[in-house]
């Protein structure tokens, strides 16, 4: 598995032979490899300014201990500000309590560090069940591999079998779902208030019920600058909310600069997705991020739990607010359904993704 290779490199076949192996990259790190498999090499272009100069920009903290009193008003205009220039920010008091967040990363570790045959048992690609496990969504379809191991639970509006949750780690999911619920529920009331809105328009859209958990693993990569964590994208979701722990690894596109976000004990990392952007007719926008590769020992890892619709099937037509539209501005994207959505997330690779175009006017 060396990051050279022979004239007759086959990576398809390699991809396959990895994926079969159901290691992760975890396994390959706990093999003692001081080379990264060739297919995970990202090119040239892709890992520019990856250790970006010093900079006084960060993404915006907004502070929620006030969200029910009289300055609700300004808490809607940072959220409305953000969310317009950066598409990224961070939260405290939020009302998650800190040990909460400490027992998710926690269990995200423990299974991701569970002996081989222990973690390769839960190893799979097949989202029917609710529940999977795998080395990069997009692993057959990118050009290069990126250098993590993931967990995805579904968890509404069809939550799985709670069997099928990971023992390790499963009370700390269907509790971290519990919590992030509720600030999801204030987020869009606030989004929505800065949109002019109803503050219950999103809720009514059914953007509370549509949640996905992907629980991110980064181990020690031993060539950082030949790849990364994850590629540049936007998010498909409507609304994402991050949880991370100490090892830093995030960065937001802001204009032309990457920008890292500094791990803060206790807080939470939000930002818009595709999907808000549609809907909002450009008001709120999703921005290009990343993930670089962890050259640290200890692992980087994060917790993310998407939102998006919950209603689904050909029935529910989705596109710019018709509330946000008028003469002076009419709709940038045309209407679709969450399958032809969902299709063109599944037809592209990860690094460079981003759906807002495919529905345009």
């Amino acid at each position: 598995m060396a990051s050279g290779g022979a004239v007759d490199y086959n990576k398809a076949k390699e991809v396959k032979e990895f994926d079969e192996s159901k290691m992760g990259v975890k396994g390959i790190v706990d093999s003692g490899a001081t080379t990264i498999p060739r297919f995970f090499i990202h090119p040239h272009e892709n890992l520019k300014a990856l250790r970006p100069p010093p900079t006084t920009l960060s993404i915006p903290t907004i502070d929620l201990s006030h969200v029910n009193s009289h300055r609700r008003s300004n808490i809607v205009e940072q959220i409305r500000e953000a969310a317009s220039t950066w598409g990224f920010f961070q939260i405290t008091h939020h009302g998650i309590p800190t040990s909460v967040l400490d027992e998710v990363i926690v269990a995200i570790q423990s299974f991701n560090e569970q002996p081989a045959n222990s973690r390769s048992q839960h190893y799979n690609r097949d989202t029917s069940t609710g529940v999977s496990f795998y080395t990069n969504t997009d692993l057959f379809r990118s050009k290069a591999a990126s250098w993590g191991d993931s967990l995805q639970v579904i968890l509404g509006p069809d939550p799985p079998v709670l069997d099928r949750i990971p023992e390790a780690c499963r009370r700390e999911v269907v509790m971290w779902d519990e919590h992030v619920r509720g600030v999801g529920e204030v987020l869009m009331e606030l989004l929505c208030e800065g949109l002019g809105l109803e503050n219950d328009r999103l809720k009514e859209l059914s953007c509370l019920e549509g949640r996905s958990l992907v629980a991110h693993y980064y181990p020690y990569c031993p060539e950082p600058d030949l790849t990364l964590g994850i590629g540049a994208h936007t998010d498909p979701a409507l609304l994402t909310v991050l949880l991370q722990n100490q090892i830093a690894g995030l960065q937001v596109k802001h204009g032309e600069e990457w920008v890292e976000v500094e791990p803060l004990p206790g807080v939470l990392v939000i930002n818009v997705g595709d999907f808000l952007r549609i809907i909002s007719n450009d008001e709120y926008k999703s921005v290009e991020n990343r993930v670089v590769a962890n050259r640290l020992r200890d692992p980087r890892i994060s917790s993310v739990i998407f939102f998006n619709v919950g209603n689904r099937g050909d029935a529910y037509l989705y596109g710019p607010l018709q509330e946000l539209l008028s003469d002076g501005k009419p709709a940038i994207y045309r209407n679709f359904t969450m399958s032809e959505y969902e299709k063109s997330f599944l037809m592209k690779e990860l690094s460079g993704m981003s759906l807002k175009n495919d529905f345009k006017l």
